[in-house]
């Protein structure tokens, strides 16, 4: 599926890509992460792409010319933090694009502190707060991030209620993006379009690498 320019964040590219045949413009294989921030597998998944997978890619010169990679954010509304942390995610993704995927790191290793448990009893500003501090911890302006996620508790004068904050409308746009194409589990990963469902959270280093051998030609 396109990637919206403003959320060009969300791509990793690793190296120039080159056409197959003359004439033919230059094309990459696109595997795309649905993945939710208060999901453990999708923190596992994560973990393994990020900080494992990642390096071999940029290290194989034919993978790095080949292959893209786009985080999509999968909100599981069952879990209510999964809204909050998602909204931080799409904020940092506006503010400062260049640290979405650190800000995401940093999210999925402290997910335990957004889980059901830690939040049932926390003001919502008060979680917004908590993190716009992460969002600080990898160089994003805490007060400018917690400004675009904080909910006014007074409708504006001549104005509407319920309007949410300022990140809700693209935080609609990924909503719906999952949906067009009918992902529901975190993780789901798809490949050129085709979810693959033979890849799991619980892959290793040497699994990833043969399924890119494979794949990414």
């Amino acid at each position: 599926m396109a990637l919206s320019p403003k959320f060009a964040g969300q791509r990793l590219l690793f190296g120039q890509p080159s056409s197959t045949a003359a004439g033919v413009p230059p094309a990459v294989h696109t595997l795309e992460l649905f993945l939710d921030y208060v999901c453990p597998f999708s923190a596992k998944q994560f973990n393994t792409i990020y900080h494992t997978i990642v390096p071999l890619i940029k290290a194989n010169p034919k993978w790095a010319s080949s292959l893209e990679i786009i985080f999509r954010q999968q909100i599981q509304p069952w879990h209510p933090s999964s809204t909050l942390v998602h909204e931080a995610g799409v904020a940092v993704l506006k503010l400062a694009p260049d640290k979405y995927w650190a800000f995401s790191d940093a999210l999925f290793k402290d997910q335990l502190a957004y889980f059901d448990e830690a939040t049932v009893n926390e003001l919502r500003n008060d979680t917004y707060k908590r993190l716009a501090k992460l969002g600080a911890s990898v160089g994003v302006d805490e007060a400018q991030l917690y400004d675009l996620l904080a909910i006014s508790d007074k409708v504006p004068e001549g104005g509407h209620a319920n309007n949410g904050n300022k990140v809700t409308n693209d935080l609609k746009v990924h909503i719906k993006i999952a949906r067009l194409v009918g992902v529901h589990v975190s993780p789901t990963v798809i490949f050129d379009g085709v979810v693959a469902n033979e890849i799991s959270s619980s892959w290793t280093k040497e699994q990833w690498q043969e399924w890119l051998t494979k794949n990414v030609v």
